[in-house]
């Protein structure tokens, strides 16, 4: 495995400068190109079989959000070319010597910021509040990459801003740093298979690490974090190699652009309270009563209905006192109930 991560090192290294020295129109139709190539992969060769319809959702869904997204925060990466453009120069990078070693120590370091941030985001309610909106896509596929909800994607770029300041990465490596990570990103999302996908996650984040992310089980979506490389993950214990057998999050939630949206500021269920009610069964306990009725008059026939109606309204009484809402109530069997949901899923 080290050989493979310094091949790794020495590839990057020499072709992250060269990347960097392409124009920002030639270097953006390369994501384009990607998604479209990535689209037809899974067409052709899907780890999971999806119905058009589903599939149709899913894109639907995931191109109205981007977009929505992009009008508000205008594309993302706009505001990180500014932010470089003024604070360039000045930051930790800027004691590294040589162009090269500065580019692959800034997409390094990007990577684990980014790693940090997923993990946080996993680990704390009001974070995952906005992030479980990218779980929550049944048809996992290269789209999902997108579908980030906007409060979320205002994070992570005041998050990069603060990086590019502290480091003092330039507009060029920005621009170079958000296509790679951006390219990453969909390739994980793609619902492919291939071989020697398993030997190539030992260095980077492939598809089938990626989906154990997208399980609907806790114990499974909280691995498999980073963005790029795999090292983080095995050098911090968050690493897992395992087929999931459900993509999601447990129970329903939307799956339009604007329900998404509102999903997101939907907080996360709290920590159980459990509820206890007394363990009685009312019908027995209204039979009593009206039998004691009988037995006062000496079970005299005719009055049967009144006696059990009357034990009725004085057992309710009794029990729930004034509540409107157990006046007409059905009564069944009570037993002891206590709430079990989960955090979240």
């Amino acid at each position: 495995m080290s050989s493979e991560i310094m091949s790794l090192i020495t590839f990057v290294k020499f072709n992250l400068t060269e990347f960097s020295s392409m124009s920002g129109d030639l270097a953006t139709f390369i994501l384009p190109t990607a998604f479209v190539v990535l689209s037809a992969f899974e067409f052709s060769f899907p780890n999971r079989r999806f119905s058009f319809k589903q599939l149709r959702q899913s894109y639907q869904t995931n191109a109205g959000l981007f977009i929505f997204n992009s009008l508000i925060i205008s594309a993302s990466v706009m505001p990180l070319l500014l932010v470089a453009d003024r604070y360039s120069g000045r930051g930790l990078l800027n004691y590294i010597e040589g162009a090269a070693w500065k580019a692959l120590l800034s997409f390094l370091l990007l990577d684990l910021l980014l790693y940090c941030w997923h993990r946080i985001s996993h680990s704390f309610d009001s974070l995952w509040m906005f992030h479980k909106v990218h779980h929550n896509d049944p048809y996992l596929n290269v789209s999902t990459a997108f579908r980030l909800h906007i409060t979320e994607l205002l994070i992570l770029t005041m998050l990069k801003s603060a990086y590019i300041v502290l480091f003092g990465v330039d507009k060029k490596m920005v621009l170079t740093n958000e296509i790679l990570l951006t390219l990453f990103v969909m390739f994980h999302h793609s619902n492919i298979s291939f071989r020697g996908e398993k030997r190539l996650a030992q260095v980077i984040i492939v598809p089938s690490l990626h989906r154990a992310h997208h399980s609907t089980e806790r114990s499974e979506h909280d691995t498999n974090y980073g963005a790029v490389f795999s090292i983080w993950d095995r050098l911090f214990g968050t690493f897992t190699e395992r087929e999931p057998a459900q993509i999601g999050i447990k129970n329903s939630s939307p799956q339009t652009v604007f329900g998404l949206v509102k999903f997101g500021f939907t907080p996360v269920n709290p920590a159980p309270v459990p509820v206890y009610e007394p363990d009685f069964n009312l019908n027995a306990m209204i039979a009593e009563a009206a039998y004691y009725k009988a037995e006062k008059r000496a079970f005299a026939p005719g009055d049967e209905l009144r006696d059990w109606l009357e034990a009725k309204r004085e057992i309710i009484s009794m029990v729930y006192g004034d509540r409107p809402d157990m006046q007409r109530a059905p009564f069944k069997s009570h037993t002891l109930a206590v709430s079990s949901k989960p955090l979240y899923p």
